[in-house]
């Protein structure tokens, strides 16, 4: 399926069904190829409405340090990190956990 049917298809899925995290969460997947500016919108999205579904941290950490919004991913990954801790979700805690220290290590931050 073309990367334009597979949005199109996406997009009816979020109207037929709002309130589904995934489903934008998989718009946001798919724009990271092709419109960075759109991804961020939908995680931002998902950050704002469906600050509970863990999947979206890091992925929107990780293309917001790809941009260069420094602060707005550090932010991210310590929310994620506090979030995995609080579902108890030890797969998504140790991906979040390497992925924040690599991203510190890549921008010479301290932590």
């Amino acid at each position: 399926m073309a990367n334009t049917s597979r949005i199109e298809l996406l997009q009816q899925f979020v109207k037929d069904e709002p309130d589904n995290p995934f489903n934008i969460y998989a718009l946001a997947l798919e724009y990271q190829n092709i419109d960075l500016k759109k991804a961020v919108g939908y995680f931002d999205q998902l950050l704002d409405k469906h600050p509970e579904y863990l999947p979206t941290y890091f992925h929107a950490a990780a293309l917001n340090a790809e941009i260069e919004e420094i602060e707005k991913a550090l932010s991210i990954y310590k929310s994620g990190i506090e979030l995995a801790k609080s579902q108890n979700d030890q797969h998504a805690l140790r991906e979040l956990k390497n992925a924040f220290q690599n991203f510190l290590f890549e921008n010479d931050l301290d932590e």
